[in-house]
């Protein structure tokens, strides 16, 4: 179903939907105008998506272990000790 609205718009947004109706893209400026608000629908629903996948992975990852700047210092340390052994760097 089509509801008319009445909208309006830049003089660079008119001219760049003539446009696509004058290249053939496009049956109207109508069908451009909805094409636009589908795209961002979309995208709008893409982001919400995300943005809620985000806050339930920071929540998981509030809730789990932390390690202590003085504890990651001490693994970062062993490693570079592991890999100067593995690759026989010497200090």
């Amino acid at each position: 179903m089509s509801v008319k609205s009445s909208i309006s718009l830049t003089d660079t947004l008119d001219a760049f939907a003539r446009s696509l109706v004058s290249k053939g893209q496009y049956s109207s400026v109508s069908a451009v105008i909805q094409q636009s608000l589908e795209l961002l629908r979309q995208k709008t629903e893409s982001d919400d998506l995300e943005n809620a996948a985000l806050r339930a992975l920071l929540t998981v990852r509030q809730k789990g272990h932390f390690v202590s700047s003085a504890e990651m210092e001490t693994r970062l340390e062993s490693m570079i000790e592991r890999k100067k052994r593995q690759y026989r760097v010497d200090r």
